[in-house]
């Protein structure tokens, strides 16, 4: 790790918290996120858009231990390790830039494959955001652009508590784009609306976007892309890097109305 280790009291215990430079976490979060191989353009949208992040989160979300942690939920870093010439590039070439709207850095999420098309963040979580709009995606050669899976009845009936033994999962509430809001699910032992997040971490599957088909014996889940749907695609920035895209042109779609700023 790059920075310097300090050690604070935390929740009962002692907690471990790398101080480093902003920069220089970037370098790392960059290369956990994105693969250091794709092309320099994505990277760099990349950067930018985790500058954002990290900045928004540690605003809004940040405490008096630690400003940001290290996982999914904020974003990934794994110190040195993720680091690689390309990724220290993309941060060091786009430097202090960050994303913004009102004057602040946004909440600039990112996901793996949409499937097709982003979503209006509201139509996922609870508070609309004027850019973060749904817009048409150009991850349609992502290996996770679409997936299936398969359930026995018995193995779908452990995963699914509260109805017996499942009968039949129909969709109650989609997004305009299909991901699922609410799932209705049947069993021996009555009915129960699920939440499309809850049962896509239930079943373990890569997104809510997607569809059940069968009944009785085996059900297959047919779906497509990876990830909440929100923000930017990093498959889509992909193709559209290799298709001469710039990062600025990459940015501009995926968030949408915000304005590149730099860090004063």
């Amino acid at each position: 790790y790059r920075g310097k280790t300090k050690l604070a009291i935390a929740e009962g215990g002692i907690a471990a918290v790398n101080a480093v430079d902003l920069e220089e976490y970037l370098y790392s979060v960059v290369g956990a996120e994105m693969s250091p191989s794709w092309p320099t353009e994505a990277l760099k949208a990349q950067a930018v858009a985790a500058r954002s992040y990290v900045i928004y989160q540690r605003n809004k979300r940040g405490n008096s231990v630690y400003d940001v942690g290290d996982d999914t939920y904020w974003q990934v870093y794994n110190g040195m390790e993720k680091e690689a010439e390309s990724t220290i590039a993309a941060v060091s070439t786009t430097q202090n830039q960050v994303l913004s709207y009102g004057n602040e850095a946004i909440e600039a999420v990112f996901h793996s494959s949409s499937g097709g098309h982003t979503e209006d963040v509201e139509n996922i979580w609870q508070e609309a955001r004027p850019y973060l709009r749904g817009v048409p995606d150009y991850d349609g050669d992502a290996p996770v652009y679409q997936w299936t899976e398969t359930f026995s009845q018995s193995e779908l009936s452990s995963l699914i508590s509260g109805v017996g033994t499942v009968l039949s999962m129909t969709p109650s509430r989609t997004t305009p784009h299909g991901r699922i809001v609410t799932m209705s699910v049947t069993g021996t032992a009555g009915t129960r609306s699920i939440d499309g997040e809850d049962l896509r971490s239930a079943l373990n599957l890569r997104s809510t976007l997607f569809v059940v088909s069968g009944s009785g014996g085996t059900f297959t889940v047919s779906g497509r892309g990876f990830g909440h749907g929100i923000g930017m695609s990093q498959w889509g920035a992909y193709a559209l890097a290799e298709q001469g895209y710039n990062y600025r042109q990459i940015l501009a779609h995926y968030y949408q109305n915000s304005t590149l700023s730099r860090l004063q």
